[in-house]
């Protein structure tokens, strides 16, 4: 299995005891070394598949990953399968084992992102406070992943909208665990919450998985590092493989310190650096490696193209956003006409609101194309619907769930009707579904609307029975949950029907082959993400972030403007946005095309644009925009003075051609030139 590595990649392969990372550029074969030291790890050590843990960060990485790792090393031999999954599946089946330690039931359900939404949007409702939905969502979620519980921050909350943000977090939790609800920051918060308290099972969980591996290192967040580090506690052999140059999604959590000070925090650390590119020819990581130069954090890399040279790096400059898209499909028309594949084809974007000029000019061409990110197939009304039927099959109590489909298909059943029967069911200490069993609730409704809710009791209890039969369970679903007749009548109700038949087939299909409980199931789908399902037969159109990971024959980037790639303004991050440029050139295999516009019609308006720096950085163009380095100072930095020696930066204020740092130095704070200084 050795022979098919090159020697970078062979050295991280062979490697047993002790932390090592190993520093992937893009498509250098990460994938193939991580699945080989695995598959080196069991089938010539001799590591017994049950003490490995791999983690990654999608299904599609994981699931590829564990075939490439089980045919190397053969499932013959084998008496268990090597733990290869998601962080939230492993948090997921951490807390089946253990949640008990937190006096909660294994029974749980878990929420999505839109769960989530609709459930805080019904708290704000109840507590009368008014505040943008997505700011509270982010705030309770990053709560989550720094460990504040809602008592904390009731206490640290100063400002009058963070208090109601504290109010909020706190009936949201209660609502969690009245309905035995986990969402997806709880998947590694409470798991990390049990290890941290509970010694004895740290010790055994880090004894059980003694060689922990990690993809994608340079994406994990705070809690991530935290839980890692608990579980590699009794031995230190973690592996983590990841690209700083390829970290973007610090706005989300994710710390580039963890892969940046990894030597730090394991100073022990062997480190290998895997420089060979099997993707893209060496103009395209030419134009990457010029561009990611610039950047000052960063552990230093560069690419060289096993394939060798290839074509010029086309550059794309339009009058405005029709022309662009204009120009592009005719380009995309060329390829396909010479006998590209569509799906080899991706447009990228900085910016989702640049996707409607696309959008537009490819239905003007019919080319046929895929907007990846947007709706996904499982938070479509319709079949958030029948999932919240079965996840009320699966756990009666989830009263969450059955307040989505209480009163669908209609049963006379009210907001006011609602409200009452959940009063009732406070009063009892009941959960919904057993209230609604109560004589009291006739009293609540009308006599049609009771004698509906009694059938509808009636037909969760009989597929309730057909738990273990999901064959027969989805038939009869089918059959008595009339479902298709209700959105038969609304406009687009011939596309639901098509998409619930497509999901009872998916379901029968799914559940049959790989033998899957309903509880396991539920729990796959409420993972899955947009990469899980890229469509194979159309052009791609998606955000620079959605395709990380990804690769493609040719690639088109479009909006590279100053302002629109990169974004610019208070809180942006210059090399971050110069990691997402280096990221989306490195998609391409053998065409990148670059595209810029002298304006564009964006937030309501026409504006003249000037072109990325990018451009000029990478080397494909002459004479645009000249940056600074010393301008991407910012807040936080650590910084070297001659004299005064090491400082922190407060802030950063232009000063002609300059720029002015307000500098602490241990206490003593200066204002210093930015030429004067150097980063740490």
């Amino acid at each position: 299995m050795l022979d098919e590595l090159n020697a970078a990649q062979k050295e991280a392969a062979i490697h047993i005891d002790g932390p090592m990372l190993i520093l992937a550029g893009a498509g250098s074969g990460k994938t193939k070394t991580l699945t080989t030291r695995l598959a080196y790890l069991i089938g010539e050590v001799g590591i017994d598949p049950i003490n490995t843990l791999t983690l990654t960060f999608t299904n599609k990485a994981a699931n590829e990953m564990r075939q490439r790792a089980l045919n190397l090393i053969g499932t013959k031999n084998l008496n268990t399968m090597p733990l290869l999954c998601t962080f939230h599946k492993f948090g997921l089946l951490f807390l089946k084992l253990h949640i008990n330690k937190l006096n909660r039931n294994n029974n749980f359900n878990i929420i999505d992102t839109d769960d989530k939404k609709a459930l805080l949007k019904k708290i704000m409702k109840e507590l009368d406070i008014d505040l943008p939905l997505s700011f509270v969502a982010s705030e309770i979620s990053t709560y989550k992943n720094i460990l504040l519980d809602p008592q904390e921050i009731k206490q640290k909350a100063e400002i009058d909208e963070y208090k109601k943000v504290a109010k909020i977090y706190e009936n949201y939790q209660n609502n969690l665990l009245e309905n035995n609800l986990v969402d997806f920051d709880d998947l590694l918060a409470l798991p990390y919450q049990i290890l941290s308290q509970d010694e004895k099972l740290r010790i055994q969980t880090s004894q059980k998985y003694q060689y922990i591996m990690v993809d994608e290192y340079q994406d994990t967040n705070e809690l991530q590092f935290k839980l890692l580090e608990l579980l590699a506690s009794e031995h230190q052999n973690i592996c983590v493989v990841g690209d700083d140059d390829q970290s973007i999604y610090g706005w989300r959590g994710a710390n580039i310190k963890n892969i940046l000070d990894f030597n730090k925090h394991y100073p022990n650390a062997k480190v290998v650096k895997l420089q060979i590119n099997y993707r893209s020819t060496q103009e395209i990581l030419d134009a990457a490696n010029k561009l990611i130069e610039h950047n000052r954090n960063r552990l230093g890399k560069k690419l060289i193209s096993h394939k060798g040279n290839g074509d010029k790096i086309e550059i794309f400059h339009s009058l405005d956003e029709s022309f662009e898209a204009n120009t592009i499909a005719h380009k995309i028309k060329e390829l396909l006409n010479r006998g590209t594949a569509p799906n080899e084809i991706a447009v990228l974007y900085r910016i989702n609101a640049l996707s409607r000029s696309l959008e537009e000019g490819f239905n003007k061409a019919n080319l046929a194309y895929k907007l990846v990110g947007g709706i996904r197939f499982y938070e479509r009304a319709e079949i958030k619907d029948i999932i919240s039927y079965l996840r009320v099959i699966s756990n009666k109590n989830d009263d969450f769930s059955l307040l989505r489909i209480i009163n669908k298909p209609k049963r006379g059943i009210g907001p006011s009707s609602v409200q009452k029967l959940i009063t009732l069911a406070k009063e009892k200490n009941l959960s919904l579904f057993n209230t609604l069993k109560l004589e009291e609730t006739q009293a609540l409704l009308s006599k049609k609307a009771y004698t509906q809710i009694q059938d509808f009791i009636a037909k969760i209890e009989l597929l309730e029975k057909e738990k273990e039969d999901l064959n027969t369970l989805i038939e009869l679903f089918n059959e008595h949950i009339p479902l298709k007749e209700y959105y038969a009548n609304m406009n687009d109700g011939f596309e639901r029907i098509l998409n619930i038949d497509e999901f009872y087939g998916y379901f029968k299909e799914r559940t049959l082959q790989e033998k899957l409980s309903l509880e396991q199931f539920l729990s796959d789908i409420a993972l899955e993400s947009d990469q899980d399902n890229l469509t194979q037969n159309a052009i791609n159109i998606m955000s620079i972030h959605a395709s990380k990971g990804l690769e493609f024959e040719h690639v088109f980037i479009i909006g590279l403007e100053e302002e629109f790639f990169p974004l610019l303004g208070d809180g942006c991050d210059i090399e971050e946005e110069r990691r997402l440029a280096y990221v989306a050139f490195t998609r391409a295999k053998n065409n990148l095309y670059l595209s810029y516009v002298d304006s564009r019609f964006y937030r309501g308006k026409r504006q003249k644009v000037q072109k990325s720096r990018f451009l000029e950085e990478s080397g494909v163009l002459k004479g645009s925009l000249k940056q600074d380095k010393k301008a991407s100072f910012k807040r936080g930095d650590l910084v070297k003075h001659k004299i005064f020696g090491i400082g922190r930066v407060q802030e950063v204020n232009k000063s002609g051609k300059n720029y002015k740092l307000k500098i602490n130095f241990g206490g003593m704070k200066k204002e210093i030139l930015s030429s004067f200084v150097e980063p740490v």
